[in-house]
């Protein structure tokens, strides 16, 4: 199967700890092209101290590496969003219009919170989003250390509305036996929305790609195909129903 869409990856070169230069950036967008991705959301990280990405920026990375995707017929089709790290800083930009949310609707956002800990009002500022028409997408929840322990912990963002995305390399142990468990837990309980690669290297395309395999043997074909396609396509194009 082709035709995947794929919400968070890392391929714009030197703004973070994705690609380092243009040439890794067109191998990941090559390598994810090749296991079957048609369209790649670039999401590099705005977190305040380590990666202090503003939105120009992140827009005029983008199109400079848009005219090299350009030269190289064959790539997936690409988009610019951001993985906006819970912050004061960042929750305030997101609030003021300032964030990259994912076009073209521009009415949900990539969300991420700190691996060891759940944020200080996290709820109040994830329903502070939602006034504001920006649908929460949290990265990668399976891997979020308070979830290990209380899967419970994310009922009450599910309710608000929130989408939980999927990294799906977490189903074949990339990051470890506690975030492998918890995928597996929250793929039964039916919590995730759509599955995304979060690419940093294009090497991790491997992983990505027995993932895949492994959702559609756990999922079936219509469920890991709507999480892999319907559901992230209607995050792009603002469709999600509440």
């Amino acid at each position: 199967m082709s035709g995947y869409i794929d919400l968070h990856s890392h391929w714009i070169p030197g703004i973070d700890d994705g690609a380092p230069d243009v040439a890794e950036g067109l191998a990941i967008l090559r390598a994810l092209g090749d296991i079957g991705f048609a369209k790649v959301v670039a999401t590099p990280h705005m977190r305040t101290g380590m990666f202090d990405n503003e939105r120009g920026e992140l827009e005029r990375a983008f199109q400079k590496m848009l005219i090299e995707v350009r030269r190289h017929p064959g790539l997936p089709d690409v988009s610019l969003g951001s993985e906006h790290h819970l912050d004061d800083v960042v929750f305030d930009r997101l609030t003021k219009g300032l964030g990259l949310p994912y076009e073209p609707a521009r009415t949900a956002a990539l969300i991420e919170f700190p691996t060891d800990h759940f944020p200080l009002r996290y709820r109040e500022r994830l329903f502070d989003l939602r006034v504001k028409r920006i649908r929460p997408v949290l990265a990668h929840p399976e891997r979020y250390r308070p979830v290990w322990k209380d899967k419970a912990l994310l009922e009450p963002l599910l309710d608000g509305g929130a989408l939980l995305l999927l990294d799906v390399g977490a189903l074949v142990g990339k990051y470890g036996r506690a975030p492998k468990k918890a995928a597996f837990e929250m793929l039964e309980a039916g919590f995730y929305y759509a599955a995304c690669s979060d690419a940093h290297r294009a090497s991790d395309a491997r992983e990505v790609g027995r993932a895949i395999k492994e959702l559609y043997a756990v999922m079936g074909r219509e469920e890991a195909e709507f999480l892999l396609i319907e559901g992230p396509r209607n995050i792009l194009e603002g469709t999600v129903k509440d």
